[in-house]
């Protein structure tokens, strides 16, 4: 088989002999495993195409269960996002969380736009990175079907009273339901408040885009950054991340 797809280098470590193993996150195939003789040294577009951040075109054949790449080009490379510390190390996260999140060999369009999406965001913001890396978690859990219950109370459907998130539970809780849901012990209950409220429910109706120019407060961020590694964790078994150590909250 011999295709030609859009795709996202996700990692990429050496092999033998000169070659590379990638994790391709493309358009048209969903995440695959790849090998490639192709350098990224150099300034060539097949070059720049393996590199992080960067989104290509790719000529793949596939040899019985295994995926080559045999040729790449550069569509655009998003090299701002290299030159500023914080901002690489967020896109490292998000390429290291799609990773996880996203399943073999099946198509993702969807995730796929979000994250061009999300380049968009990062290569022109200029402080301020978390918001986008919260709001892309989100977007990217609703696209893959485990998004939260967060119009109304998950437990009775109660649209008042909603001050609390519960990670198993999925989603939001009214004060009745709190004392009752893990019989009002429970750790992996938060009290929120209306500002977490409406940013959930804004990331979950807006395009990533629509954020570029909006910061959320650092208490917003830390609480919801804490929710999220939860949710994840308990609902997709995604625990923390090991570019994530090196995140700032701002």
């Amino acid at each position: 088989m011999h295709a030609e797809t859009e795709g996202i280098i996700l990692k990429q470590v050496k092999a033998v002999n000169g070659r590379r193993m990638v994790l391709l996150f493309s358009k048209k195939y969903g995440k695959i495993s790849a090998g490639t003789s192709i350098n990224e040294r150099g300034k060539s577009r097949s070059a720049l195409a393996l590199r992080p951040f960067t989104h290509g075109k790719y000529g793949i054949y596939k040899n019985r269960d295994t995926y080559n790449i045999s040729s790449a080009e550069a569509v655009k490379a998003y090299y701002k996002i290299g030159e500023d510390y914080e901002k690489y190390m967020c896109a490292s996260f998000i390429l290291e969380f799609a990773g996880k999140l996203l399943p073999e060999e099946i198509p993702s369009p969807e995730v796929f736009k979000l994250l061009i999406d999300f380049f968009d965001v990062m290569e022109n913001r200029k402080k301020k990175y978390m918001t986008p890396v919260v709001a892309f978690q989100m977007k990217a859990i609703q696209i893959m079907g485990f998004a939260p219950e967060i119009s109304q109370c998950v437990t009775c459907g109660s649209k008042e009273n909603l001050a609390f998130f519960s990670v198993r539970a999925g989603g939001l809780l009214c004060g009745n339901c709190r004392n009752i849901v893990g019989n009002g012990n429970d750790e992996l209950i938060y009290d929120i408040n209306i500002d977490i409220i409406n940013s959930l429910r804004y990331f979950s109706v807006n395009s990533l885009k629509s954020i570029e120019h909006i910061a959320l407060h650092e208490e917003i961020l830390a609480k919801l950054r804490e929710i999220i590694r939860e949710y994840r964790a308990y609902h997709l078994n995604m625990a923390e991340l090991l570019s994530e150590n090196f995140l700032k909250i701002d």
